[in-house]
């Protein structure tokens, strides 16, 4: 395993396509140009529920999602396009003009990346132009959820491995190469040392870690040979894989070059039983220092049983099962119209109220709550109206953007993910707890909840508030 030491950055995608979007964001879009309707809106990300094995999500993903709004534009490729789609057919030129000029002038708020949420609290909130608002939903949402998704994932694993190093394996099996970039950023957030990606490394600055795959040790006349050819070329960071052929085999072979060998790596069997086994030939020919690998298919519940067990594993690489969280796939995260300013100025609230899909209407903030170093509870309130009342509280959300540029220059990944292992480190223990979830304890403030009553009066009366109704 080797690092790569790099200038700090983090990871941009290059193609910021203003048509990396749904269709209806667009056909919308053309509506609200052709009947005049662009006054301020605003919009929250959130999560409405989590899923029955998670307590908490880890916010990832907000870096970017700040990078594509403060670029978005449409080139002439894309505008071309759109007059061609037949869905325009009927949508004056002018349209198309204003996209060309169209840039994102809106103010964001975000609760920064690291931070643990819950379901209903906003991680996004996007202020602007309605059509600008309405534009970057699909974006936003496929790079939050994502990374959100990987880095909640990556907290859970870390936690298991009880401080032994967590590397991320997982780009082969992403969704895509980008999204093995953008998991390697989130996974290392959510608290793995490093990545096998090697553009991730160079794009955002995570330390890059390898050993060897079978192909190697299949391409040499025998496994011994292989291990000398290797270690050749690395004296001083060779890992070695032993279990192309037979794990104690190997692991004898890998022993006979001595302290140069800096690890041995298991990839199948019984991890528990190898590792025991293999730790006992080490430390019999006197490489203590030696340190044993583990990988496939880890997930935090093997690794935690395995640690249990007492496995002598020092370290885990983690591929499908990070970048794919296969037990809980998605944190299915929306973006919801919270607010939007009438025709005589005001902010007017926005929910919707139908069935198991209801929102909660206004600009929001999140007061979180502690004790002795611990986090009690959170409130959900209005971001204009409940300051004043609670005191002493942390603001989760903050502000980001302002007309369309970003109020500070992006975070380095050590610092989020400092935030994080702080942060996690707050939740009560029963939300850190592997295998059974847990409620962390989230109230609406007095406030929201008679506005929330208000807006429901006034759907069941088949009245819209663009008439009246209750500021947020």
């Amino acid at each position: 395993m080797g690092a790569a030491d790099c200038q700090p950055r983090d990871y941009v995608p290059r193609h910021h396509q203003a048509l990396m979007t749904d269709l209806y964001q667009l056909t919308m879009a053309a509506g609200y140009f052709v009947h005049g309707l662009n006054r301020p809106a605003s919009f929250e990300l959130f999560a409405r529920r989590l899923a029955p094995c998670r307590s908490y999500l880890l916010c990832a993903g907000a870096a970017q999602a700040l990078a594509y709004l403060e670029t978005l534009r449409f080139s002439g490729a894309e505008l071309d396009y759109l007059r061609r789609h037949p869905s325009f057919a009927h949508v004056p030129a002018a349209f198309f003009e204003y996209l060309r000029a169209v840039r994102f002038t809106g103010d964001v708020w975000a609760v920064p990346e690291g931070t643990p949420v819950f379901a209903d609290e906003p991680i996004l909130q996007v202020t602007a132009p309605l059509i600008e608002a309405q534009l970057v939903e699909t974006y936003l949402l496929a790079m939050i959820n994502f990374q959100t998704l990987v880095a909640t994932k990556a907290s859970r694993v870390a936690q298991a491995a009880r401080g032994r190093a967590v590397i991320d394996f997982g780009t082969r099996r992403a969704h895509g190469p980008e999204a093995g970039v953008l998991a390697a950023r989130a996974a290392f957030i959510g608290g793995c040392v490093g990545t096998s990606n090697t553009a991730a490394g160079l794009h955002a600055d995570i330390p890059t870690y390898g050993t060897q795959a079978h192909s190697w040790i299949m391409a040499f006349a025998d496994e011994a040979e292989s291990y000398r050819r290797y270690a050749e070329v690395f004296p001083e960071s060779a890992v070695l894989l032993i279990d192309t052929y037979d794990v104690t085999a190997g692991a004898v072979r890998a022993a006979e070059l001595g302290p140069s060998v800096r690890g041995v790596r298991i990839d199948s069997g019984d991890l528990y039983a190898e590792s025991v086994r293999v730790r006992h030939i080490l430390d019999e020919r006197g490489l203590a220092a030696t340190q044993i690998l583990a990988s496939s298919d880890l997930n935090e519940y093997i690794i935690d049983d395995l640690l249990r067990r007492g496995a002598p594993i020092d370290a885990f690489g983690v591929g499908t099962e990070l970048v794919l969280s296969p037990d809980a796939p998605s944190i299915g995260g929306v973006y919801k119209l919270v607010a939007m300013t009438g025709a005589d100025g005001r902010l007017l609230p926005k929910a919707k109220s139908s069935a198991s899909k209801e929102t909660l209407p206004g600009r929001k903030q999140v007061y979180r709550h502690g004790a002795d170093g611990s986090w009690t509870h959170d409130v959900i309130g209005l971001r204009d109206a409940d300051d004043a009342a609670f005191p002493g509280s942390e603001r989760l959300l903050v502000p980001v953007m302002a007309d369309g540029r970003r109020l500070s220059a992006p975070e380095s990944l050590p610092a989020i993910q400092a935030r994080a292992r702080i942060n996690l480190a707050r939740l009560p223990e029963l939300c850190r707890e592997l295998r059974q979830a847990a409620s962390f304890p989230v109230t609406l403030s007095p406030a929201l909840e008679r506005l929330r009553q208000e807006v429901r009066s006034e759907h069941a009366a088949g009245s819209s508030n663009e008439a009246g109704g209750a500021a947020p």
